[in-house]
């Protein structure tokens, strides 16, 4: 199982939020890049970046300045999601070098859209990030709450064409309450997709937990707050995960 470390942009520092609200806003460091560096000598193999600006809608070079220096600094690669909403947004950070963008709004909002990005970059740089707050989606910044269930909103990816979700519980993320396994393997066994889990892990307990349960389909978890609090370390966490 690989261990992602997060890294949210917001005014160009490195935050935590609780449950994804703009007002819980904690601030971890001044200078993402050097998190960026130290999960990097810790072994990540990939990061997890999100501009919380763009999600909100909110305008702010800076967060892509620190995204640009995050992948000079570093040989890893990034996963990038946050206010990704056009075929023009995913080209032009695809463009400055990330690995693969999660779309969110647009997978509820456009799914014809998600499918010509598929056609356009590929299903390995292209994948769905699927946010919900008890069982519906959210969606701009989890601010908007959506008609639309997660288990029928995987299914309607895969049939797309998606091979990967983000799989995030709202009402968990940032609050270190432990990963809501089980919804994440009904979404994982109901679009037959590759499932990142989010949200929530506190413990490197919680990382045994979803590796114990890979066989449902999750084979990556993202790891955040924990990480931030101390509660564990990146190198124990990939060595738990790799078990």
């Amino acid at each position: 199982m690989l261990v992602i470390p997060a890294i949210d942009l917001r005014h160009g520092k490195s935050v935590r939020l609780a449950q994804g609200r703009k007002d819980s806003v904690t601030v971890y460091a001044d200078d993402p890049v050097e998190i960026a560096e130290s999960f990097a000598r810790d072994g990540a193999q990939l990061f997890h970046v999100v501009d919380l600006d763009a999600a909100f809608s909110e305008s702010n070079s800076l967060n892509r300045e620190v995204l640009s220096k995050i992948i000079r600094a570093t040989n890893v690669p990034v996963q990038l999601g946050g206010g990704l909403r056009s075929i023009r947004e995913v080209k032009q950070v695809l463009d400055l070098g990330v690995n693969r963008v999660v779309i969110g709004t647009v997978a509820v909002e456009s799914p014809e859209t998600v499918g010509e990005m598929l056609r356009l970059f590929g299903p390995e740089r292209v994948v769905v990030g699927i946010d919900a707050g008890q069982g519906r989606a959210v969606t701009h910044g989890w601010e908007t709450s959506q008609p639309v269930d997660a288990l029928t909103l995987s299914r309607r990816m895969a049939a797309v064409g998606v091979e990967r979700i983000v799989y995030t519980d709202v009402s968990r993320d940032g609050m270190l309450t432990g990963v809501n396994i089980d919804q994440t393997c009904r979404i994982a066994e109901a679009s037959g997709l590759k499932i990142t889990a989010s949200g929530g892990v506190s413990s490197l307990e919680d990382i045994e937990k979803l590796r114990a349960a890979s066989g449902c389909g999750i084979d990556s978890v993202i790891v955040g707050k924990a990480l931030y609090e101390g509660r564990f370390t990146l190198p124990e966490a990939i060595q738990v995960a790799a078990r």
